[in-house]
C-alpha cells in the first residue's frame, strides 16, 4: 500500500499519497476552488504548472503559496480563498525567505526538461561542471514529470540513466528571477543569476548559460473559462501526475496540437471517463499530417500506438469550445462544429490551443527573438556570446528537436564542436517536423470570435474583453485596465491577445517571476 501523508485543508483532514502536491490535497478535500479573484469570483488552477497562480493558498500561515509546486507533508494547515488570508507569523516567512546562497558553476542550465537535460549531458562529456535551475520540484519538465525513478518510455529511461550517470547537480524549486547587469556582465566574462527557492535566494555565478525554459500552454478566453475545473490539458496531465485523483471523472479534451492525444491517452489510462477530443484544426490538415508521418516508420509506429489507446473516444476535426457552464464549477461545455453546436455534461475540461515558448529570461538578457522564439546559431548560441537556447525556447518543435537542440548547445558551451557538429543532420530532420506541426495546427480565424463582452481576458485583474477593445496596444491596455499586471504577468493572457488582437507583448524586467521583497533586496536593479 502506498504510503500516505496527512494535512488540514480548512481544517478538516486530508489522507494523500506521499509525494503529492497541496494542489491535490484541496482536490481531495473537496473544495471546487482555491481562491477568489480582485473581484470575488471563485478560481481553481489552470495550467498546473507554477504559470498562472490561480491556485494560490494560505499554507502553515505564509499567504500567496503556488500549491501545486508545495509538495505536502504531514500536519501542513492549509487555507484557500487565500485573498482574505493574513500570514499568522509574517517575521518566521521573512526569516525563511532571508536566507542566501551562493554556487558557482562552469555550465548553467535554466529548465530541467529534456532540452535542459540533454544539454546538461553533453556538457557532462567535457567534464564541465553543470548546475541544473528548475522551478519543479523534480527534474523532467512537463513531459517527464516525476518519471526519474519509473520513466513512461524507453526513451525517457535512456535519459533518466544517462543524467544519473552524469551526475548532474540540481537545483529544484528554484526561479531564476533576475540575471543583474546582464549586458554588461555577460561581455566582460562576470556572469551572475538570482533564483529564488522557499528557504531563501541562491546567487550563482556562471561562465556559460544554457537556455532551456520549455513552453507553456497557450489559452484563449470565452465565456466560463475561469470557472474551476477548466484546466490546461497539459496543466491536468501535471496535476494528475501530481496526485490529483481521476478515476471516474467525465473529461472533455479540446483546443489543438498533438499534446491533447497525449494528455487523453494518460487520462484514460488513469481511468478518466475521456468523452470526446474537439480539434480545432481542419480534417483535411489532419490527414495530411497523419500521412506525412510515414515518412518517419518511427513517428508513424508512435502515432498508431497512440491512436489504439484512444480507441473509442472520438476525435472531432474543426470542432472547438465555445463556452463553460457551471454553478460555481464547470458542469458542461458547449461546443461549434462548424455550424452547428453541441453541450456536454463534464466534471472537467483539458483545455490548449498548442504552446508558446518561455522567453523571459533571454528577453532580459536582451537576446534577439523572432517571432517563434530566440535566435540561434548553428551551435543554439544567442546573439549574446556564452550564452545558448535550446529546446520550446528556439520554437515550438517537439520532444525530438529539444533532445538534439540540448546536446548541440551543452557540446557547443563547452567547447565539443565536433560532436556537435555530428547532430546537424538530425537536427534538421526535427525541424521539417516541426515546420508541419506549425502548418497543421495554426490557429483558424473562427476562435477569435471566442470572447464576448464581459468575457475576462486577463484573470488576474479581472480584465474584460470590452474594457480591451478600448486601446490599441498591449502597453496602452496595461496602463489603463492594469492588463498583464497580476502575478502571471502577462504569461496568460499576453500570448491570447498576440493572437486575438495580434498585439505585440513587451516589457520584461525584473523579477520576472513574483519574489519575495528579501530576494529583492539582492538584486542589483
Amino acid at each position: 500500500m502506498a504510503e500516505t501523508v496527512t494535512l488540514f485543508v480548512d481544517g478538516r483532514a486530508v489522507d494523500v499519497p506521499s509525494g503529492s502536491m497541496v494542489s491535490t490535497a484541496v482536490a481531495a478535500s473537496g473544495s471546487h476552488w482555491f481562491r477568489r479573484s480582485i473581484t470575488g469570483e471563485p478560481r481553481a488552477p489552470l495550467c498546473g504548472m507554477g504559470i498562472c497562480f490561480e491556485c494560490r493558498v494560505t499554507i502553515d500561515g505564509e499567504a500567496h503559496l503556488r500549491s501545486c509546486h508545495v509538495p505536502c507533508r504531514a500536519g501542513m494547515e492549509v487555507v484557500t480563498d487565500e485573498a482574505n488570508q493574513q500570514p499568522r507569523d509574517a517575521q518566521a516567512s521573512a526569516r525563511a525567505s532571508s536566507v542566501s546562497s551562493q554556487r558557482s558553476c562552469d555550465v548553467l542550465i535554466v529548465g530541467g526538461g529534456p532540452a535542459g537535460l540533454a544539454a546538461g549531458w553533453a556538457a557532462r562529456q567535457d567534464g564541465a561542471r553543470v548546475l541544473v535551475v528548475d522551478d519543479n520540484q523534480r527534474e523532467g519538465g512537463q513531459i517527464w514529470r516525476g518519471e526519474s525513478k519509473s520513466p513512461s518510455s524507453p526513451e525517457a529511461r535512456v535519459w533518466f540513466d544517462r543524467i544519473s550517470e552524469a551526475k548532474l547537480e540540481f537545483l529544484n524549486g528554484a526561479r531564476v528571477f533576475d540575471a543583474p547587469g546582464a549586458q554588461a556582465n555577460v561581455r566582460s566574462g562576470v556572469r551572475k543569476a538570482l533564483a529564488e527557492t522557499a528557504a531563501g535566494v541562491y546567487e550563482i555565478e556562471y561562465l556559460r548559460l544554457i537556455l532551456a525554459a520549455g513552453a507553456r500552454e497557450r489559452f484563449l478566453p470565452f465565456p466560463g473559462w475561469c470557472l474551476p475545473n477548466v484546466v490546461g490539458a497539459g496543466g491536468l496531465q501535471a496535476l494528475v501526475k501530481n496526485g490529483l485523483p481521476i478515476e471516474g471523472k467525465r473529461v472533455v479534451v479540446a483546443g489543438t496540437g498533438p499534446l491533447l492525444l497525449a494528455v487523453a491517452n494518460y487520462l484514460r489510462k488513469r481511468g478518466a471517463d475521456v468523452s470526446m477530443i474537439a480539434e480545432q484544426a481542419s480534417r483535411a490538415g489532419l490527414t495530411r499530417f497523419a500521412l506525412s508521418l510515414l515518412t518517419s516508420p518511427e513517428k508513424a509506429a508512435q502515432a498508431l500506438t497512440l491512436r489504439r489507446g484512444l480507441k473509442g473516444i472520438p476525435l472531432v476535426p474543426s470542432c472547438w469550445v465555445t463556452a463553460a457552464e457551471g454553478d460555481g464549477k464547470l458542469e458542461r461545455v458547449v461546443l461549434r462544429e462548424r455550424t452547428k453546436t453541441r453541450t456536454i455534461d463534464c466534471d472537467y475540461l483539458a483545455l490548449g490551443f498548442h504552446l508558446v515558448p518561455n522567453l523571459e529570461v533571454a528577453t532580459l538578457l536582451t537576446c534577439d527573438l523572432k517571432e517563434d522564439g530566440v535566435v540561434v546559431d548553428e551551435f543554439q548560441q544567442t546573439s549574446i556570446p556564452h550564452v545558448y537556447a535550446a529546446g520550446e525556447a528556439t520554437g515550438i518543435g517537439g520532444l525530438d528537436l529539444s533532445l538534439v537542440e540540448g546536446q548541440i548547445a551543452g557540446y557547443a558551451a563547452t567547447g565539443q564542436f565536433e560532436q556537435a557538429q555530428g547532430l546537424f543532420r538530425e537536427r534538421l530532420k526535427a525541424r521539417r517536423f516541426a515546420r508541419r506541426l506549425s502548418r497543421t495546427f495554426k490557429l483558424r480565424h473562427e476562435l477569435k470570435m471566442l470572447p464576448e463582452s464581459e468575457t475576462i481576458v486577463c484573470r488576474c485583474e479581472d480584465v474584460k474583453w470590452n474594457q480591451l477593445l478600448e486601446h490599441s496596444s498591449w502597453r496602452s491596455a496595461k496602463l489603463h485596465t492594469r492588463c498583464g499586471m497580476g502575478p502571471c504577468q502577462g504569461r496568460v493572457c499576453g500570448p491570447a491577445l498576440s493572437f486575438l488582437l495580434e498585439w505585440k507583448v513587451e516589457s520584461v524586467r525584473p523579477p520576472i517571476f513574483p519574489v519575495r521583497i528579501e530576494s529583492l533586496a539582492k538584486s542589483e536593479h
